[in-house]
């Protein structure tokens, strides 16, 4: 199979598990994390991966770049970062006397958003506008952003000095948060006697081309989803707004994006359909972030506000009632 052969159920599998593959020679033991950002781009999403420092978080992105041969920027997210530096500048050419655009480090199809939370609400705001429209306004001016288009931003807890909490708008519009963990002892292990002495990523070679992944995203897109099976995601948003526990329900952004990561989770189990068991499966990482608990929904349980939050899905889901047919 070559990149110029028609995308068919079965080549659909193959390249996105020879995706899967070469991230994961990068990161050890993670697939759960290796799946949802390879979802997120096939999808037309964003990630959010939120964890402690030094587990892997930003080299997922970079694997995942070079897996699908994209350009790739990191903006580093302090406290003295402005939005121009992330959107761009128009700069004043004295020779040609007439002002320049000068592209911001948006302008790549891969963009790394490092601790996305240590900078203001005033330049995690220059992000909204590119991430839901892929496009940047700049002195009245729109361009296009490159496709594919992928922001992976990573934040530390929030419990770390000099971190700002993203603020709703912002959340909602990264299709899923996931959360990379420790390593297991093995898996650790194994990373020290492979990168002791050089970096995984620079053996790593594309095994497909940005050309090939626009065609993945347009096969994902064609996946039947049935009414039954739109009712049923409706359903569990409606269900997410009137629980008592739950004080920010999920958004109508939500229950589109969580249509579309089906999709595509769909075609990597080689279906062309969507079945409930998809969604479910997407429900948490999709959901959970955009949520509020209500104030002191889990004081009595002993729970935290996270914690909260994931069992009130899982009570969702045991409540609303799950379609028959699909197809």
């Amino acid at each position: 199979m070559t990149d110029a052969d028609p995308l068919t159920q079965e080549s659909f599998a193959r390249t996105t598990e020879a995706i899967v593959a070469s991230v994961t020679e990068v990161i050890d033991g993670k697939p759960t994390a290796v799946r949802a950002a390879v979802v997120c781009l096939l999808a037309e999403g964003h990630l959010l991966i939120e964890d402690v420092p030094g587990v892997g978080k930003t080299m997922l992105a970079r694997a995942l770049a070079a897996s699908v041969e994209a350009t790739v920027r990191r903006i580093q997210f302090t406290p003295d970062l402005l939005p121009g530096d992330v959107t761009g500048v128009s700069v004043y050419n004295p020779v040609e006397r007439e002002f320049e655009f000068k592209p911001g480090a948006i302008f790549a199809q891969i963009v790394i958003a490092d601790e996305i939370n240590r900078s203001s609400p005033k330049t995690q705001s220059a992000l909204l506008e590119a991430m839901e429209e892929r496009q940047v306004t700049v002195d009245g001016t729109s361009r296009i952003l490159p496709e594919p288009f992928l922001v992976v931003a990573t934040q530390n807890p929030l419990e770390m000095e000099g971190t700002y909490a993203l603020p709703e708008a912002q959340r909602d519009r990264f299709m899923m948060r996931i959360s990379m963990g420790y390593p297991d002892a093995a898996d650790e292990a194994l990373m020290l006697r492979q990168r002791d002495t050089a970096n995984p990523l620079t053996a790593l070679r594309p095994v497909t081309g940005a050309a090939r992944v626009r065609e993945l995203i347009a096969y994902a897109r064609r996946v039947f989803v049935s009414p039954a099976v739109e009712e049923y995601a409706v359903a569990l948003a409606r269900a997410t707004r009137d629980h008592a526990d739950l004080r920010l329900g999920a958004s109508p952004r939500a229950t589109l994006q969580l249509v579309r990561a089906a999709k595509v989770w769909a075609a990597l189990a080689r279906r062309e359909f969507v079945i409930p068991d998809d969604v479910v499966d997407l429900l948490e990482p999709v959901y959970a972030h955009r949520l509020i608990a209500a104030r002191g929904a889990g004081t009595g349980r002993g729970r935290s506000g996270a914690e909260t939050i994931s069992a009130a899905l899982h009570t969702i889901i045991d409540s609303v009632r799950v379609p028959v047919a699909t197809r």
